[in-house]
């Protein structure tokens, strides 16, 4: 069963009243390319993650606008920045750090909500049943890349009815992975 694997790099969620904190309240977040999860899009919005060693500008805001903040890096972003982020899945945020969050309009200091996104494959049910897979069933991936052939394991299968078949990972694994291109990796169950 092959999987399209895409790159997920630094990015942050923004509730609707953090986002009217950091840009306005008038202000409107704008589409600029729209992602393979379906009504998931990057935007034009750029932000600065703020923690206790250094910082990091320039940060994307994912849309649409989510019920709360959540700020998803990579391991070495980790490091960069002092702040101690679990892995977790996306939306998983319960005693995780925060950070400084410095927008445009405004800054503000989040309690809680960066984290180190859990790869994960998305479904949707039909998809799922084709790949015979069940929601937070765990499996493995194989990427057979040119020069650094790899297998990731403890990937989460995550199901719902608005997700197109994707493996995210983040520019810490594609880099282990020597990804750089479109690349399909083989479901291992």
């Amino acid at each position: 069963m092959k999987i399209l694997v895409e790159t997920s790099a630094r990015h942050i969620h923004l509730s609707e009243a953090d986002f009217k904190i950091l840009f306005g309240k008038n202000h409107k977040l704008t589409a600029k390319k729209f992602l393979s999860q379906p009504g998931q899009f990057v935007s034009y919005e750029r932000l600065k993650i703020i923690g206790p060693r250094n910082h990091i500008k320039n940060v994307v805001v994912l849309g649409p606008l989510r019920a709360e903040t959540q700020v998803e890096i990579s391991i070495t972003d980790s490091i960069k920045l002092g702040i101690n982020a679990p892995i977790r899945e996306s939306g998983d945020l319960i005693n995780t750090p925060g950070c400084i969050i410095a927008g445009p309009n405004a800054s503000l200091e989040t309690k809680k909500g960066v984290i180190i996104a859990k790869r994960h494959i998305h479904l949707n049910n039909k998809e799922a049943n084709e790949f015979m897979l069940k929601d937070q069933q765990i499996v493995s991936v194989k990427i057979n890349s040119l020069e650094r052939k790899l297998v990731f394991d403890d990937v989460v299968v995550r199901v719902n009815k608005n997700f197109s078949a994707a493996m995210h990972i983040d520019t810490d694994e594609a880099n282990a992975a020597g990804i750089s291109s479109t690349v399909y990796g083989e479901i291992i169950k």
